[in-house]
């Protein structure tokens, strides 16, 4: 499990399903895509659209393109943004 992102603000928080634990499944307010007071993310930073997550439950880090605001072509969305560490 990693540590906490020294980067991992309460105050800047993402409603976004974590792809490792999926720890929202079977939340009515997530499944209705409204914000839940248990199942947040840190938001780490922001390139454009591109989210930098942590999961406050596992801990896991990833990206996710967002498509609101400032995206980015289907090439740079492939070819930039952190590796996958697996």
């Amino acid at each position: 499990m990693l540590p906490l992102d020294p980067q991992a603000d309460r105050g800047r928080r993402a409603w976004v399903s974590c792809p490792n634990c999926n720890d929202s499944r079977g939340c009515a307010s997530c499944e209705q895509r409204r914000t839940c007071s248990d199942h947040w993310r840190y938001l780490l930073s922001n390139t454009g659209s591109l989210l930098h997550l942590q999961c406050p439950s596992c801990t896991h880090v990833w990206v996710h393109e967002s498509g609101f605001g400032a995206t980015r072509s289907l090439w740079n969305r492939i070819t930039s943004g952190r590796p996958d560490p697996r």
